[in-house]
């Protein structure tokens, strides 16, 4: 259940950061407000995680995989540059997340 928690904050914490940039630097009021909606219902749920999940390990998993998935949307809707560069740095993020994932319970 906690790890549920986790994945629907880094969910909610991607469409904060979605709508950080839709916002246009808060000239658009709708994304503005959705911003703050949604870092809020995140940081709730990542709050629920961290009963049961080390600090440590649900912070590296919530940051490392929203960063990875802030940068995919970044390429994907508003067509930002993809260089190998990105995606070997994406890839060594989602191997950071797996390891501490695999060292969670030792």
């Amino acid at each position: 259940m906690h790890f549920i928690c986790l994945i629907i904050a880094i969910i909610l914490e991607v469409l904060g950061t979605t709508n950080m940039k839709l916002s246009q630097g808060f000239t658009k009021i709708l994304p503005s407000i959705l911003m703050f909606v949604f870092y809020g219902l995140s940081f709730a749920f990542l709050t629920l995680a961290l009963k049961k999940i080390d600090m440590s390990i649900a912070y590296a998993i919530w940051s490392g995989v929203g960063t990875a998935l802030v940068t995919i949307v970044g390429i994907v809707l508003f067509k930002e540059s993809i260089t190998v560069l990105k995606l070997i740095s994406i890839g060594l993020i989602i191997l950071g997340v797996v390891g501490l994932h695999l060292m969670e319970g030792k």
